[in-house]
Parts: structure tokens; C-alpha cells; sequence
């Protein structure tokens, strides 16, 4: 795939991120929530944080080793983000974050949904995994919403500023055995 794909959903548009987005990018991840709930979203969020992962996005884009998505609104308004990453062996990880603004309506679900239909159809994809902080049991309602099921209790998984955290993980497969 030369070019970056769009997907569009009932309520969004799921694209390429563009340089014009890092302001409203700062903005959302200024929230410590998302340092607090992530592994690798820092606090505070800089410029040059958003500078430097659109670079990364791009280059595993490059590489073809993963999709890093602006979730938009139907205005092409920047709401929030979602990547799949190959992690090999056919399968890749799922992340996201939106906006605090966009939370509880439905959005990360929707582009969860589509995010993981292309995966698993556009890529060949045989599993799609993601994992969320203990702490953060909204994004396992979310994984669980978008079709994945519960897989296991990763003990001390993650270290984040010294300390090392369980995380759940959730996944979906291409054909449930």
C-alpha cells in the first residue's frame, strides 16, 4: 500500500495525520490523564513530542510496519488517534487516545471497529491485541465494544517512571478456532 489509506465511518473519518494538526494534538495531550493512563505519552506534552511521534508515524507508514490514524469528524476536525502496529507473525497492537472533549460518545469504539476490519481484511491480519492499565478499565470496555475478548492478565507487563504495571490484554482473531 503506496498510499496512506482513509477510512470513513458513520460519524467519522479515519486518515492520514497532517503538520496542521499538532496544535490541537498538544492541546488534547496537555491532560495528565493521558500520561497517567498510557506508557508513552508524557507529561507535559510538548510540540516537539508530537513533531517527533507524526515522524515516527510516518516512517513505520514507510516501513509498513504500522497505521497511525488521526480519528477525525466528519468537519475533518482532529479528535483523537488510533494506530495498528505489525508486531509480526501476522499479528499487531492496537492503541488509542481522544480528545477528554469526545469521551463517552462512542467515537474510539467506532474507530476501533473500522481500525480493526481493515487490519484483519485489508492487511491479512491474524490477530489484533491491545492492552490497558488496570487503572483504565474504560478502555477494556472499549476493546470488548469493538469485538475483542478478554485473553489475560499480564503481570508487570509494563515499567512506567520506575514502576512496573499489570496490564490487561484484550484480542480479536481473523478465524476463531
Amino acid at each position: 500500500m503506496n498510499e496512506f489509506p482513509i477510512i470513513q465511518t458513520e460519524r467519522l473519518i479515519i486518515s492520514e495525520f497532517r503538520d496542521s494538526d499538532i496544535p490541537l494534538i498538544v492541546e488534547y495531550l496537555q491532560d495528565r490523564v493521558f500520561s497517567e493512563m498510557t506508557s508513552n505519552i508524557p507529561y507535559p506534552y510538548h510540540k516537539e513530542d508530537a513533531e517527533f511521534w507524526l515522524k515516527m508515524s510516518k516512517e513505520a507508514f514507510d516501513n509498513k510496519t504500522g497505521y497511525t490514524f488521526a480519528i477525525r469528524d466528519k468537519n475533518e476536525k482532529i479528535i483523537g488517534a488510533i494506530g495498528i502496529h505489525d508486531r509480526d507473525d501476522d499479528k499487531a497492537e492496537l492503541g488509542y487516545w481522544l480528545g477528554v472533549p469526545y469521551w463517552n460518545q462512542g467515537y474510539v469504539t467506532e474507530a476501533a471497529k473500522a481500525v480493526i476490519q481493515f487490519g484483519l481484511e485489508t492487511l491479512g491480519l491474524n490477530k489484533i491485541f491491545a492492552t490497558h492499565f488496570l487503572g483504565n478499565p474504560s478502555s477494556g470496555k472499549v476493546m470488548q465494544k469493538a469485538g475483542m475478548e478478554y485473553e489475560a492478565l499480564l503481570k508487570q507487563h509494563l515499567k512506567k517512571d520506575g514502576v512496573y504495571f499489570d496490564v490487561a490484554m484484550y484480542s480479536v482473531l481473523k478465524n476463531k478456532s
